[in-house]
């Protein structure tokens, strides 16, 4: 399993906007083949700041299944308008 870690910045007058997005968004990586959870946390006394973490079966699951999908393009036109700067994308190995 792989854990799909990223830091998020949005500017903090768009915090709600984003959260409705990322409500309509989450439920399309759910669907995904090898997608175990999807998680975004918000960074205490850091408005604005939030972790991403998403849970896959394998990294191809993310980068040659999900991103290669139409359901990508929707999750991309709903949540990249929200960043200044694109985050930086991490993988982690979970042990079994």
């Amino acid at each position: 399993m792989i854990l799909e870690h990223v830091h998020i910045t949005i500017a903090p007058n768009r915090i709600a906007e984003y959260l409705k997005a990322f409500g309509q968004a989450r439920p399309l990586v759910q669907v995904q083949p090898g997608c175990h959870s999807c998680r975004l946390l918000p960074a205490l006394g850091e408005p604005g700041s939030f972790l991403l973490l998403i849970e896959w079966e394998s990294k191809e699951d993310h980068t040659e299944g999900f991103r290669k999908s139409r359901e990508y393009q929707e999750w991309s036109r709903l949540l990249h308008p929200f960043y200044e700067v694109f985050p930086e994308v991490n993988y982690f190995t979970i042990p079994a």
